[in-house]
This record gives structure tokens, C-alpha cells and sequence, in this order.
């Protein structure tokens, strides 16, 4: 195989955007951008001729039956995550598909069993675990100098009231997708099994989707994730993971260049910039999924260690809890 991958990307926002950047902080003997796809086709053109990509098509299918593309990344908006996904592993792409995979648990085993029957690569790109601090902080508990984790404190939280794609039933809205993906994710990052209780409670906005939810996972031996994730105020954004042996700190917690190491003291790794501004911040950061991507796909690998499907069974498995127990009503989970 060779070490270049050629990457699609379906969808002309933000997002993918800012994913396009990522990959511009790589070697483009490893990475290449060959089409981007989009609904509108003068969406992708506009998107194309700004970063130099070679194709720029007009619907999803003609992306998925492209020869010239080895991997498809995904950022659409939540809903469509299901359609899109298996559009493309079914033409034979491997995919990177943009947190939250889908709209409920049925929807991720059925993706899942896609990338599996074609025997392609596939991940939810959950791209926090592949920050260098998250790697410290996996070293740190699995060398045992953290001891037992204990205890894990995290809140996520921005004003967020005019943000569509959180407020609004049918773009898949709401804290529990948005932001509680994020603190769910760094708790089964640091207990690395399935809770064995889940209690939340929260608030829904006047459409019935969540705004402010507050969340307790219990796991073995009593041991407590904390967690709250808000787009009605800004919070400490932090998580703090607590042992037997000493305590870790990753400061912005969902693209943490920073963390108080266990003896106190900051430690900070910094991406390279872009070519180009990202829409979000600190977006450079994608590069890290990006080329664990690419590594997978070279060593023939359909899932990576770091966010494997088991992973997100149970991400998607807590998801549904917490809104059922919020009592978010969802037309997708009568699919």
C-alpha cells in the first residue's frame, strides 16, 4: 500500500473546512485532498478552488463511486451521518465520520456492521484522544502512576442560544450530541469500561431538545464520573482525573494542548498553523486523527485503538440514556 492516502470530503462546511486545514499541516507526500463533495455543487467548486483540491462534485454518490479516493471524511450535519456513512463504505471508501456518529444506538450498529461486511476502515472521529495530552494522560494510567482512577470532574459549557445546530430539532440539535460526546468520551477514556449506572438530569429548550444536562456514571467499585455540559453558560471546561496515586488536568479538555501533569507542573504541545485561519478554534489539532487515520489504513487495520467501535457502542449507549432519562423526544429513535 502506498504511504499516501487521497482523501473525500463530503460536506462544504466549517467543519470540513477546518479538516482541510488540518491535513495542510501534514506532508503531502502522505496526505492529499482529491474532491470534495457537497449538495450544492457550487458550494464544493468555491470550497475546491480555495484549497487547491482537484475535484469538486455536486452530490455525495459520485463522491463514493470516486476511484481516485481512498477515505471519506464526513462532516455533514449529525442526521445525516447514517445515510452518508454507509453511502461510502458501501462503495467501498474507508471513512472518518464527524462525533456524534449518529442520532441513536440502532444507528451506530448499523453503520458499524457496514464498515464491517466491507471490511473497510472505520472511525468516529473523536479527535481529542488523539492529542498528544490525551496519549499522557492514557500513559500515565496504564504505567500506574496515576494508581487507580478514582474520580473523574468534567463540565463543557458555552452561551450558545443562536446556534442552530444545537437549538434545533431537525439539524440533530442538542448538548447531549454536542458537547456531552466530548465529556462522556474523556470519563470512558480514563475508566476504560462500561458504566454500571447512569443518572442525569437537565433542562430542554422550547423545541424539547437539551440545553443544560448534569450527569453521574457510576462504574465499578463505586468509582464516579461528574460531568455537566451546558450551552446556556460558559463553564470551566476542564477534566480532571483523580487517583489513588495523583491527579491529571486537561486544561480545555476537548482540544487540550495543555495539562497539569501529575507533579503539578503545565506541560503544552502546540499544533502548527495552516495555510489558512480555522473557523474553530485550535482545528489544526485534527491533524493528529488524520494521520492515525492514514496509519490504520497503511497496517490494514479496519479499526483504531484509540476510539475502536466498541467504543462507540458504548458512547452512543450512554448518549440514548442520558436524553431518554432528560426526556428528549427524538423522531430517530423510533428508527
Amino acid at each position: 500500500m502506498s504511504k499516501l492516502i487521497r482523501w473525500g470530503i463530503a460536506s462544504a462546511g466549517k467543519i470540513s473546512e477546518d479538516f482541510v486545514i488540518a491535513l495542510s499541516t501534514l506532508p503531502s507526500s502522505d496526505h492529499k485532498v482529491q474532491a470534495v463533495a457537497a449538495r450544492a455543487l457550487d458550494r464544493a467548486q468555491e470550497f475546491a478552488t480555495k484549497h487547491g483540491i482537484p475535484k469538486a462534485l455536486g452530490s455525495y454518490e459520485e463522491l463514493a463511486k470516486s476511484t481516485d479516493v481512498d477515505v471519506v471524511y464526513i462532516g455533514t450535519l449529525n442526521p445525516q451521518h447514517y445515510e452518508v456513512a454507509l453511502l461510502m463504505l458501501n462503495n467501498g471508501k474507508h471513512v472518518l465520520c464527524e462525533k456524534p456518529l449518529a442520532m441513536n444506538k440502532k444507528q451506530v450498529e448499523g453503520i458499524l456492521a457496514a464498515a464491517k461486511a466491507n471490511k473497510r476502515f472505520f472511525m468516529e472521529a473523536v479527535w481529542s484522544r488523539f492529542f498528544p495530552s490525551y496519549q499522557r494522560v492514557k500513559e500515565l494510567i496504564s504505567s500506574g502512576q496515576l494508581g487507580q482512577v478514582k474520580d473523574v470532574e468534567v463540565n463543557f459549557g458555552f452561551p450558545m442560544p443562536h446556534v442552530d445546530r444545537l437549538q434545533k430539532r431537525e439539524l440533530g440539535g442538542g448538548v447531549v450530541y454536542d458537547l456531552g460526546i466530548y465529556t462522556i468520551q474523556v470519563s470512558q477514556w480514563a475508566f476504560q469500561e462500561k458504566p454500571e449506572k447512569i443518572e442525569s438530569k437537565g433542562t430542554l429548550n422550547a423545541e424539547g431538545i437539551d440545553d443544560d444536562v448534569s450527569a453521574t456514571l457510576t462504574y465499578s467499585g463505586g468509582r464516579t464520573a461528574r460531568m455537566r455540559f451546558s450551552s446556556k453558560e460558559k463553564l470551566g471546561n476542564t477534566a480532571v482525573i483523580k487517583g489513588t496515586k495523583g491527579q491529571v488536568t486537561l486544561i480545555d479538555f476537548w482540544s487540550p494542548n495543555k495539562l497539569i501533569d501529575i507533579d503539578g507542573q503545565e506541560k503544552e504541545w502546540l499544533p502548527p498553523k495552516g495555510k489558512y485561519a480555522t473557523n474553530y478554534a485550535n482545528s489544526e489539532a485534527m491533524r493528529y486523527e488524520a494521520e492515525a487515520v492514514r496509519q490504520s489504513i497503511i497496517a490494514g487495520e479496519v479499526e483504531n485503538k484509540n476510539v475502536t467501535y466498541a467504543d462507540s457502542l458504548i458512547f452512543a449507549e450512554i448518549e440514548d440514556t442520558i436524553r431518554k432519562q432528560i426526556g428528549v423526544l427524538n423522531k430517530y429513535d423510533e428508527q
